[in-house]
């Protein structure tokens, strides 16, 4: 496949409904899911790339081919997976990972409790698809925030009509990128150059995300990225960073997480700082250096941040696109 659809093992994934039985999330899972490059779309038919008038038809057009070769080719793993005997995956089989498994004999197919698993397409980079076809994204501008909304609505209503098609668990999913932010991004670098708002970054933005940089209150991110969450039902998550310890203000950080429960966000997340000086054990905000030895080494401070779903001290073992993203991440007050 080209940069605009790509084929990816991540994280957040969630089963909810299930055509096949009852709605548990236990036995179950995401077998696998292609994601696509909205943020390539939006260049293609949008005004950053000498159009005088952006060209939404041809956009949808380009829209429904690209999900359907999405897929085929989740349709065509799907039917490999099937094939597989209970015996290639004997653990997952005896402890209950899947429903029914026990009952299988080691040569037996697969295929049948596969049926109850799931699997999705998901999309990277609204916010720089509406960039490149309006001139704004849509934690500027209401109306980019709706034909944003409108966009994710016509990939999950594909993905149910699809899964009545096949009589398949198909679903729409917001995918975390943790590898494919920046792979995506350098792509379209290579194609295009780089695009103020669209590929000036090392990064594209998670899925249905404000973008991370965004001057942009709390309050008001959760309400642009809430009513995605209905529409991703493989997985999503928003979050939304604090500039020191929640600890010092236990108060506001309960307000943020009711707000966002009065929204129906199905998984949110408070990303906060949370350093240790090595050297003294100072536990709390370090700057530059801490503020009680003034230890400066970076090799001597832990630096706990969340990155696409992990907790980690420091970000030297992550790509330099999830580093640029953590660095350029706007702090709530």
């Amino acid at each position: 496949m080209d940069s605009i659809c790509h084929i990816n093992y991540l994280c957040r994934t969630r089963v909810i409904s299930n055509r096949f039985g009852e709605p548990s999330q236990s036995g179950r899972g995401n077998l696998s899911f292609n994601s696509i490059n909205l943020a390539k779309l939006g260049i293609e038919y949008g005004i950053v790339n000498g159009r005088e008038e952006r060209d939404i038809d041809g956009f949808m057009d380009k829209l429904d081919e690209v999900l359907d070769v999405a897929l085929e080719g989740l349709i065509h793993r799907y039917n490999i997976q099937c094939e597989q005997p209970a015996k290639a995956s004997d653990f997952m089989m005896q402890n209950g990972s899947w429903i029914g498994g026990e009952k299988l004999r080691p040569n037996e197919k697969i295929g049948d409790l596969l049926r109850n698993g799931s699997i999705s397409i998901g999309f990277v980079g609204l916010a720089e698809c509406l960039k490149a076809l309006f001139g704004v994204h849509h934690g500027e501008s209401p109306s980019a925030w709706k034909v944003g909304y409108s966009i994710i609505y016509y990939i999950k209503d594909y993905c149910d009509k699809k899964s009545d098609e096949y009589d398949m668990n198909i679903t729409c999913f917001a995918t975390p990128a943790e590898s494919l932010a920046g792979k995506f991004a350098k792509l379209l670098q290579d194609q295009y150059g780089k695009i103020e708002g669209v590929t000036d970054r090392d990064y594209l933005t998670n899925s249905f995300h404000v973008p991370v940089y965004y001057e942009i209150k709390a309050y008001e991110k959760i309400e642009r990225e809430a009513p995605f969450h209905k529409l991703t039902n493989a997985g999503h998550i928003s979050y939304v960073e604090l500039d020191g310890n929640a600890r010092n203000n236990l108060q506001a950080f309960k307000r943020i997480v009711q707000y966002a429960l009065s929204k129906n966000m199905g998984y949110f997340s408070v990303n906060h700082p949370i350093d240790k000086c090595l050297s003294c054990n100072f536990d709390g905000v370090i700057n530059k250096e801490c503020p009680i030895c003034g230890e400066s080494d970076e090799e001597n401070i832990s630096r706990i941040r969340r990155v696409t779903g992990y907790l980690v001290g420091n970000l030297n073992r992550f790509n330099s696109a999830k580093r640029a993203e953590e660095k350029d991440r706007l702090k709530h007050k």
